[in-house]
Parts: structure tokens; sequence; C-alpha cells
């Protein structure tokens, strides 16, 4: 063998090796989690304007996670229609808590769950008499606003196929559309919902019970299976412990 092809054989098992480095190794090098969060989904990740700093569930959850890890924590802006791209490009080492969905698990890789949530409308609460079910929002004279890059923004197209939908860009919300009413109602994420209808009185949710029980989880590369099984099996230890039953009182959550 000729050192020529020795030295091509060097390179590229170091080459291979440095793709093969885990997150977990990056992060504990780097002393630092880089983390991606919209900021606007009450109650999990929420910019506080006053400090310019992010509050919420899942921000505990991630200081925790960083704290376990032994490192300092960044939040990097994200946007809901560019979230899974920022995983893929390498902006971030994991998002906060995402819906689990086909189409995002394609390109991604997610963690164990730690939340189940349910799809829920809302309207004007003077509208409900004329909106009291799920299949009177399905018409084609109503219009349901969605936020772009959620997974309700897919759900929209499934359980209303005759209504007009809207997708709303950030940072700009579905839910202000129907407050402006230029929507007749949009759907979100019961956790949202019921801190949305206490903020904004004039909002009803539809009372006809949370469909489609979804998931939540964290984003982390497709195919690091090193780093997402460390970070499954710490939210595992942190359930067992009682830490994520401690922050759902906290922040008052109703479970399914």
């Amino acid at each position: 063998m000729t050192k020529k092809i020795i030295s091509i054989l060097i390179i590229l098992f170091y080459a291979t090796s440095a793709q093969a480095a885990s997150k977990l190794d990056i992060v504990k090098k780097n002393g630092e989690l880089r983390v991606g969060t919209t900021g606007d989904w009450d109650p999990m990740s929420m910019k506080d304007p006053a400090t310019n700093k992010y509050i919420g569930f899942d921000i505990d959850v991630m200081n925790e996670l960083a704290k376990d890890l032994g490192v300092k924590v960044k939040f990097v802006p994200a946007e809901w229609k560019t979230i899974v791209a920022g995983i893929t490009a390498d902006r971030y080492d994991i998002s906060t808590s995402v819906t689990k969905t086909p189409k995002r698990a394609e390109v991604a890789g997610f963690t164990a769950t730690y939340y189940k949530y349910g799809t829920v409308p809302l309207v004007l609460k003077k509208n409900l008499k004329k909106f009291p079910t799920w299949d009177s929002l399905n018409n084609k004279k109503v219009t349901i606003a969605t936020t772009l890059g959620t997974s309700q923004e897919e759900k929209a197209k499934e359980f209303f196929p005759k209504s007009k939908l809207r997708s709303i860009e950030a940072p700009a919300r579905d839910f202000q559309e129907v407050l402006a009413g230029r929507a007749d109602g949009n759907i979100t994420s019961s956790l949202e919902a019921n801190k949305l209808i206490i903020k904004y009185p004039q909002l009803a949710i539809v009372p006809d019970g949370g469909k489609n029980p979804a998931f939540l989880a964290m984003m982390v590369p497709k195919g690091d299976k090193v780093w997402n099984d460390y970070v499954s099996n710490w939210i595992k230890r942190k359930q067992t412990s009682g830490f994520f039953m401690t922050l759902e009182a906290k922040y008052n959550f109703k479970s399914l």
C-alpha cells in the first residue's frame, strides 16, 4: 500500500469520525446548548417583551437539561415555518417542544414524548350559538385561520375540508384573525386555548372535546442516536422524579 493511499485512508477516517460526532459530545465540548424556539406559544415558550427573555414550560425544561449537562443554554429565535430547517441546517442542537408529525419526521429526529394535548377550535364567545360544534365550522361560508408552519395548519385541511383556510405568517397569529373578525375560527392546541380564553375573554372554545390527540417532543438531528437516546432517557428520568408533574402544576396544565 503506497503512502498516498495510506494518507487518503487516514483523511477519510478522520472525516468519517468527525461526521459521526454526536451532538452530545459537541454540546459538552462547547459548553453550550443551543435551543431553537419560537417564543410565541403560551405557555410553552414565550418571549417576555419587558425583559426580552424567554419564559414558559419548555424554557424551564431546557434550563434544567442544560444544568444537568453542565453547560449554559442559548435560546435561538425560530419561526414555525422554518423550525425544522433550523435543525437540519445546524442552527441549533435541539428545539423546544413541537408536535410529532410524519412530515417533520422525514428530516428530523424526535425524542421521547413528554406531553399529550388535544386540538380545539376557538371562536368569538358571542358566536358560540352559531358555531356549537366542529361540524358547524366545516362550511364553505366559514373561514378558519391557522398559523403558517404549525401542525394545526395541516389538521385544518383534514377537519374543515369545506371551509376557507387562511394561513397567517408569524409574528402574526391565527387567533388574532378571529379577534379582528377576519376569520370565524381558528384551531390550536388545548394548551394554548386554555390560556387564550383567560387572556381574551371574548374568545371561547367550541365544546366538542379535543380531537386527534397529538404528542409533544423535542426535535434533534435525524440519525444522531446517541444524542436522541441521551435526551429521551433524561426525559424519562425526569418524569419518574416528578419534575414534569411539578411543571404541569406550575403552569396549570389540564390533562386530556
